[in-house]
């Protein structure tokens, strides 16, 4: 028979659907695995990053499944968010009716990769229900105090418009549009995530044997978390009576106690309160104080590239020696980082010792190098010895850390703290498309929370989207609503949640079974028996923003009684970028494959194999279409070769010690490959070493006319092959072996047991030929074998001694 991939796919395609084949058993005695892939925003076409991603968690699924797994593999939505926004924008298409289109499509997409989601599971995270229940979450983190609302400087995007939180700005940009992004000083809701830094630094060692040491590495460096010196800096009289005693000092943190004797100025952010009240009060001249105001509109990622500063002609006394140090403003000290206040220390820090010699500010060494000299043209920043620092001169920088630290607490001029570099997360975003934040603003009860019975705050249908400003806010009646506490007229809070909240815990949503789904956002015991997520699947991207951001909402989730569960994902599979040419595949660059037309000319189960095939999934792979022929071509072969095996319904029963040479082979190959499969699912995920395994036992088979063997070797490589190819391979399951999918075969070891082994054969030590014997021959006829394989050597030849040695050689010592 012809192999016909489109007709055999929607076949199957057709028949899982309507069997309900891949819907998870609600029998929680059973063995589970939970395998997800990061689900998608609906942006209306699929691209080979999708394809890869979800060919790699569909090859989990299939595999547990064949194993007798409880296996829960769902699809979901991100779907609220910007790019609907100006999608509207761009087309004039309702964000809500473009992006149930795009669902719509995409969905059909993946149905004709034939991946094996849970239909019944499905969701978008802007569906009104999802909304509802995380309205609930929200109030409840507000009543604990893990949301706040206050004002500050926020990163704004002009084009956008509206706040991003740090980890969405990169180099200075939008991480979405690539605007330069902006200071804006607004009010804000905050997740209270500083609460959560310790244990969020702590778990990370649970996640060592799961993920990927890269991830860890980086989650531990965005936390942040530092030691170091607190205390004050007080200003001389002079300067507090320019300030008009209304300062008398301010904090600073340091992780360098140890260089306090090296401070040479202060350095103060723009936005600090002491700035502020300079240039609210006109303390400063113009030129100062407008090049303040320009650092404070420049987003904080610019403000650490070219180092800038303006003196405040304010001074304050240096704690232990009294020296006079001026105070500066600079534009890379921050607001949310300690106090917004730094002492600087040139000639053992790069940053300052740059600022320093751009503005001539005095650099005062005080830790040289244990041997040598230290390099005057640079900071030295290594460990070394303290020197110009009275009493702690002589200790070696490390122990003075300490020391200078416990002269502070003695003397009671600072103490110890603990800094993190993560602060809290703000999730208000002026935008309509998103899940309204189900707050109040009542001018008698100020924010009021709400009352759950009233979820979900739906958004309005009839916006206009312009462009300029959040249409929510412009409604003519959304807005305006009763006080749930007192009943007078309020305001509804028009801002929207950041998307990263809906994403932190769909995960959850998934383990609700049809009968929870309506009543609640997920079950405890629905929970307990899912989670944690076996197998989590998405890219290295994502290693900050959703990953933390997930975690911190797990351990929110459990401290407000919801779940019993400290950590969501227990491993973590990042898959490499799909390139063309090199690059990343985009539409800017013409380089992008459409998965539609590469299923349309070849099939699903060709661009699965080929995705899995190119390289492992934790690489980037480089898009190459002779590869893809390749795949396609293979699977062809495996259809054709299936001509023949026997038809059957169960596996032959073979006696391997009555097989010959090529038949052994094939069979060691068969389970070879077997082995390799059950490596990488539970191991490795080189699903490329596997695929090539199957190869080599087609390959094996080929070399052999033993039926029997064919037809086992086939049963056993359509169950590897079913994971990665499943069209064909179900097609061939049933037309074959009359069953729809076979069940899983254990290794047969017997296969690798050696009966025979190759000997090298030597004329007085020159090889001259090979000989197969068994592995319990004597001496005697293995020699005898050897002197027949090297009879023309031999012959006429006086033998002086005859060397075995075991599993190894045969040395024949002849004169002459």
């Amino acid at each position: 028979m012809e192999y016909n991939p489109l007709k055999i796919e929607k076949k199957w395609q057709k028949f899982w659907a309507e069997n309900r084949s891949f819907e998870p058993q609600e029998d929680y005695s059973k063995k589970k695995k939970y395998i997800l892939s990061m689900f998608p925003f609906p942006s209306g076409r699929l691209h080979m990053g999708h394809v890869r991603n979800y060919s790699i968690g569909d090859a989990f699924a299939r595999y547990y499944r064949q194993q007798n797994y409880n296996v829960l593999h769902p699809i979901g939505w991100d779907s609220f968010g910007m790019p609907a926004e100006n999608a509207a924008i761009k087309n004039g298409a309702h964000p809500k009716k473009w992006t149930y289109d795009n669902i719509d499509y995409m969905r059909k997409e993946l149905a004709t990769l034939g991946l094996s989601f849970s239909k019944e599971r499905e969701f978008a995270t802007s569906d009104e229900l999802y909304t509802k229940f995380e309205q609930g979450f929200i109030i409840d983190m507000f009543e604990k105090g893990l949301l706040y609302r206050k004002q500050g400087f926020l990163n704004w995007c002009p084009h956008d418009m509206t706040v991003l939180a740090n980890e969405q700005v990169v180099d200075g940009c939008c991480w979405r549009c690539d605007t330069q992004v902006v200071q804006k000083e607004m009010f804000q809701y905050y997740l209270k995530i500083s609460d959560y830094t310790d244990e969020l630094l702590d778990d990370l060692s649970k996640l060592e044997k799961g993920w990927p040491k890269q991830v860890l590495t980086m989650q531990e460096n965005w936390i942040g978390k530092s030691n170091g010196l607190e205390f004050d800096l007080k200003f001389d009289k002079q300067s507090q009576e320019k300030l008009n005693n209304k300062f008398q000092s301010f904090s600073v943190f340091t992780t360098r106690p140890d260089t306090i004797y090296g401070v040479t100025y202060s350095a103060l952010a723009p936005e600090h309160e002491i700035v502020s009240y300079m240039l609210e009060n006109n303390l400063l001249d113009d030129e100062t104080a407008n090049a303040i105001k320009a650092m404070k509109n420049a987003n904080a990622i610019d403000r650490q590239k070219e180092k800038s500063g303006v003196a405040l002609n304010i001074s304050v006394v240096h704690p232990l020696s009294g020296k006079s140090i001026p105070v500066w403003v600079a534009n890379f000290v921050l607001m949310d980082y300690g106090s917004g206040a730094v002492m600087a220390v040139p000639a053992h820090d790069d940053r300052d010792y740059d600022f320093a010699n751009k503005y001539g500010l005095q650099i005062t060494p005080v830790i040289k190098p244990f041997e040598g000299e230290a390099d005057e043209g640079s900071a030295f920043t290594e460990v070394g010895e303290l020197f110009n620092s009275e009493r702690f001169d002589g200790l070696r920088s490390d122990d003075a850390k300490r020391a200078v630290i416990e002269h502070f607490e003695t003397e009671k001029i600072g103490k110890r703290v603990i800094n993190f570099r993560l602060k809290d997360w703000g999730v208000s975003r002026q935008r309509y498309w998103g899940a309204p934040i189900p707050f109040v603003h009542c001018n008698d009860c100020g924010i009021v929370s709400e009352k759950k019975e009233n979820l979900p705050i739906a958004l309005p249908d009839d916006i206009e989207i312009t462009g300029e400003g959040n249409p929510l806010e412009s409604h003519p009646t959304w807005k305006y609503c009763s006080c749930p506490k007192c009943g007078k007229e309020a305001i509804r809070e028009t801002d929207t949640m950041d998307t990263f909240v809906q994403s932190s815990w769909y995960f959850l949503r998934y383990t609700a079974s049809q009968a929870t789904q309506q009543d609640k956002a997920f079950d405890a015991k629905e929970v307990a028996y899912w989670m944690g997520v076996d197998h989590y699947i998405g890219g290295i991207e994502h290693a900050i923003l959703h990953l933390l951001y997930a975690r911190f909402f797990t351990k929110v989730m459990r401290d407000l009684g919801y779940i019993d569960i400290d950590e969501p994902f227990d491993k973590l599979l990042t898959q490499g970028m799909v390139l063309k040419d090199g690059s990343k595949m985009s539409k800017s660059k013409g380089n992008t494959i459409d998965p539609d037309a590469l299923i349309e000319k070849y099939g699903a189960d060709t661009a699965r194999l080929f995705i899995l095939f190119a390289a492992p999934p934790t690489q980037e792979l480089e898009w190459n279409d002779s590869a893809v022929e390749g795949a396609f071509r293979f699977l062809k072969r495996f259809h054709d070769r299936a001509s023949n095996v026997l038809t059957c319904k169960e596996m032959p029963k073979i006696k391997h010690a009555s097989l010959n040479k090529q038949e052994k082979f094939a069979r060691k190959k068969v389970y070879e490959a077997l082995k390799r499969a059950h490596d990488v699912y539970e191991e490795r995920y080189t699903f490329n070493t596997m695929i090539a395994g199957v190869m080599e036992a087609m390959n094996a088979l080929n070399e052999q006319s033993n039926t029997e063997v064919w037809t086992e070797g086939y049963w056993v490589l359509l169950g590897i092959l079913e994971p990665i190819a499943p069209h064909l391979c179900w097609e061939l399951s049933e037309r074959y072996f009359t069953c729809k999918n076979l069940s899983p075969v254990s290794v047969k070891e017997e296969v690798f047991v050696v009966d025979s082994i190759t000997l090298g054969v030597a004329v007085n030590g020159k090889r001259r030929a090979e000989i197969e014997v068994g592995v319990n021959d004597d001496k005697e006829s293995i020699i005898a074998q050897a002197k027949e394989a090297i009879a023309k050597w031999i012959e006429g030849k006086e033998i002086v001694k005859e060397i075995l040695v075991p599993k190894k050689l045969v040395n024949i010592v002849i004169k002459g």
